[in-house]
């Protein structure tokens, strides 16, 4: 939205191809990452590889297709200008952010993995705006959330900076890159490089740093700083003194859990940090910094050494836009993905993705319930089409552990329980497809593994040709009668067996899978005040929360906001497939004002707020093509 360490001077290639425009959407969910003791013994079995070789680790990593997009609409919105990336695809655009007078957009990894980096856009004249040039980070490597242009005036450095994220596909290559990567812009037409890969190595020795998922700079006096989300150890909050952004320094890792548990809610565990802002307000820099499962939490980072708690929100339940619109009481699904504070000050507005539209819940036959999250990428359980089988405990399933087993010879269908841990959810899955032999099974139930990262409900990024789903260390204990011998405290301190007590092969009980409609992402309001946020309305576009629109409509989720510089009220945001919106903060409540999904549809990442000759423009990226520039013409 807003939007190294071996420092490599000189100019960037400027890249210019060309490609045609096909129809694509967006998919996000949380999936696995590998435990610290997991990645530092691949380190020493394989130490020519690199532990991302476990495969995506952020929830930003799995953007990916869908089918369909709602009807073309218009209201109080004017297309000012469009340009298309050079090498258009579908997937192929991410974030954007604007500076003075240009635009630059992310390249995402798709649909190749080999050409991440920043496009540069032109956009001195907003209906003409113009690719210039293009801004490659490593092989292998490609940008997502984390691309921002600030200008620095340190006591070390003066000029405009461009900051973006690394993130990595399959097996690095030399010269891929991981952390942030940070480039003097003063110049847009002749980049250079100030740090490439900086971050935390804490779990990747001296070879790369840990993959990022988002980054931020923020000025404080004459020092700057950045903050980076780390995909590996995903609850830091990892802060770094970039004074001199030619040699960045890490000094502070925070786990906000751990610092500030009040944040935490009962129910809701998928915990790390997905994105974050810092704006001064009233004279001292304050963080927000959207924390998933945990919400949007505010600190002081005056000392960005030792944060100070000043606010987070919870999630209200039963989920409060769900009820309003079609009546269901359903538990609140989390998922705090970025968030703005308005122009005065006076409000937070937060954005929840959500891109699955149906919860699972899973049956045993002994009356046993438990909650279940379905995979990113694997076929959906429907609420007219229950998965169904015997369970089967298979054990990890790694290419490295013992085979999976096949079921028995008697009997079915079969369900495979895994036990999450070592790597991918790709690769478990992949192996419990293989078994063909007495018919196989119907779909894989991956349970959770033990340590402070593990042990509750979790979702997962994960591709397969049959359902799979994620579920509680204690359900999966369960679905085998051995519930007694589960201890959550054991389990999360991670002193517990690290393997579950099963045999390999043993059956356990029948399972019913069933799905039930809970809506696409919406946007909340809250009222910015010290202590626990105050939710005074939410919003989410009407289909969203229809459950004729769960499939063939492509992704309806809310990804991010932006709220305008010139007015109090107003709020920017891009919502996918359901095109662009905006809305007006009127008596504490959210009311929509405007829309825009072009002919052939949209599939809108980010959104920017700038300026130009004293009027108000939205920068917004499409995926699948590039640049549009908006105005909002209704009233503010």
């Amino acid at each position: 939205m807003r939007r190294g360490s071996a420092t490599v001077a000189g100019s960037l290639a400027l890249v210019v191809a060309a490609s045609s425009v096909l129809a694509a959407t967006a998919v996000e969910t949380p999936p696995d990452r590998p435990s610290k003791a997991a990645v530092q013994q691949s380190i020493s079995d394989k130490p020519q590889k690199s532990p991302l070789d476990t495969g995506p680790l952020h929830p930003g990593d799995n953007h990916g297709e869908s089918d369909g997009h709602l009807l073309p609409t218009r209201n109080n919105v004017k297309v000012i200008g469009k340009a298309p990336v050079s090498d258009r695809a579908p997937g192929r655009v991410a974030d954007v952010t604007v500076f003075r007078k240009h635009a630059y957009l992310a390249a995402f990894r798709d649909p190749f993995c080999n050409k991440g980096g920043v496009s540069v856009f032109d956009v001195a004249k907003p209906r003409q705006p113009k690719e210039i040039g293009f801004i490659p980070t490593g092989p292998n490597s490609y940008v997502g959330e984390g691309v921002q242009v600030v200008h620095l005036d340190t006591k070390h450095f003066t000029g405009d900076v461009l900051i973006f994220n690394n993130e990595i596909c399959d097996v690095p290559q030399p010269g891929t890159v991981g952390g942030a990567t940070m480039v003097k812009v003063t110049n847009p037409a002749n980049p250079k490089y100030l740090a490439q890969g900086f971050g935390d190595r804490g779990l990747t020795g001296s070879a790369f740093a840990h993959e990022v998922h988002s980054a931020f700079i923020w000025q404080d006096g004459r020092k700057a700083y950045a903050v980076l989300v780390d995909d590996y150890e995903a609850e830091d909050v990892d802060i770094f003194n970039i004074t001199d952004p030619r040699n960045p320094r890490k000094i502070a890792e925070h786990n906000l859990a751990e610092l500030f548990p009040q944040i935490l809610q009962p129910g809701l565990e998928e915990v790390f940090l997905h994105d974050m802002i810092v704006k001064n307000i009233g004279g001292r820099p304050v963080m927000l910094a959207s924390y998933w499962d945990a919400g949007y939490v505010k600190l002081d980072v005056s000392d960005p050494r030792n944060p100070v708690y000043l606010g987070d929100s919870d999630f209200n339940s039963p989920d409060p836009e769900l009820l309003e619109r079609t009546g269901l009481l359903e538990e609140p699904e989390g998922n705090g993905h970025y968030a703005e504070f308005t122009r005065n000050n006076d409000y937070i507005v937060g954005a929840d993705e959500d891109f699955n539209p149906f919860g699972v819940r899973g049956q045993t036959d002994d009356g046993d319930t438990f909650p279940a999250v379905g995979g990113s990428a694997t076929p959906p359980i429907l609420p007219d089409d229950p998965l169904t089988g015997t369970t089967v405990y298979v054990g990890r399933a790694c290419n490295t552990d013992p085979a999976v087993p096949a079921p028995p010879e008697n009997g079915g269908p079969w369900l495979a329980v895994v036990e999450r841990g070592i790597c991918t959810f790709d690769e478990k899955v992949a192996n419990v497809e293989a078994v063909t032999a007495n018919g196989g099974y119907e779909g894989t139930i991956i349970f959770n593994r033990t340590g402070s990262d593990g042990c509750g409900l979790f979702g997962m990024s994960v591709t397969g040709e049959r359902p799979a789903v994620s579920i509680t260390r204690f359900a999966g204990f369960g679905l085998f009668d051995i519930e007694e011998l589960y201890d959550e405290e054991e389990c999360r301190a991670g002193t517990g067996t690290e393997l579950a007590p099963i045999k390999l092969g043993t059956t356990g009980d029948f399972v019913t899978l069933t799905a039930f409609f809970n809506g696409w992402g919406y946007i909340h309001l809250f009222d910015n005040r010290r202590g626990k946020l105050i939710e005074l309305d939410t919003f989410a576009v009407r289909e969203a929360m229809d459950d004729r629109y769960a499939s063939r409509f492509g992704a309806l989720s809310v990804h991010e906001v932006a709220t305008s510089r010139m007015h109090d009220g107003l709020v920017y945001s891009s919502y996918y497939d359901a095109g662009f919106r905006v809305l007006r903060i009127k008596g504490d409540r959210l009311r929509p004002s405007g829309k825009f999904i072009g002919p052939r549809g949209n599939d809108f990442w980010g959104v920017q707020v700038f300026r130009h000759n004293g009027k108000e423009f939205v920068a917004a990226s499409d995926r699948d093509f590039g640049l549009y520039i908006l105005k909002y013409t209704g009233r503010p």
